[in-house]
């Protein structure tokens, strides 16, 4: 997998043959076969490697303590953060994520599920404390992360769409999940400044 990394960034998906990788490992086809029943699964294997610094990064955000929107929002900018800096270390590899998002391979349905599971909690725990909104934890994680989904989708970094910056669309997601009055922009804005702050 490591060999198919290399090469992808080097050559890019489309130019690297099993035969390829095959030849960086000194082995012969047969061999990798062993490993891998089929080239798609060593692209699978890839983007689950690839994706797994935004999944380690969210779950690190998530084990943070304190009130359910900056969790939230540590979470969310954690997976924006990796997404943004992608295509500078994984440039090549980005043609391959965008491939296995738009056919939804397994590795990416599972990554959103990740993704919820480390949402859904934080929202359910933040409504059990009074925080959020009432209603579905699900439907709530659900809406926050489809509202985010430019931010957080590995295959829309660097979209060339007029959208609102990321500290905008979060201070609007998070306003319509508290439960009350909106918070003030300044109030979301020092969320994230608090996370950023370590």
């Amino acid at each position: 997998m490591q060999a198919a990394i290399h090469l992808y960034r080097e050559m890019g998906h489309n130019k690297t043959t099993v035969a390829d990788i095959a030849r960086h490992l000194s082995m012969s086809s047969a061999n990798v076969y062993r490993f891998f029943p089929s080239r798609r699964a060593i692209e699978e294997a890839v983007v689950q490697e690839v994706l797994e610094e935004a999944v380690s990064a969210a779950a690190e955000a998530a084990r943070g303590s304190g009130p359910a929107l900056r969790r939230l929002a540590a979470i969310l900018k954690a997976i924006a953060d990796c997404n943004e800096a992608r295509p500078a270390k994984h440039r090549r590899l980005q043609d391959l994520i965008t491939l296995a998002v738009r056919q939804n391979w397994t590795v990416i349905l599972t990554y959103d599920d990740r993704i919820r599971g480390l949402v859904r909690p934080i929202v359910g725990a933040g409504q059990a404390r009074g925080e959020l909104q009432g209603g579905s934890p699900m439907a709530l994680t659900c809406c926050l992360l489809e509202a985010m989904d430019v931010y957080l989708n590995p295959s829309r970094v660097g979209a060339a769409t007029l959208r609102p910056s990321f500290d905008e669309m979060l201070r609007f997601c998070t306003g319509a999940l508290h439960r009350g009055p909106f918070l003030q922009p300044a109030e979301m804005t020092a969320h994230v400044q608090l996370k950023a702050a370590g």
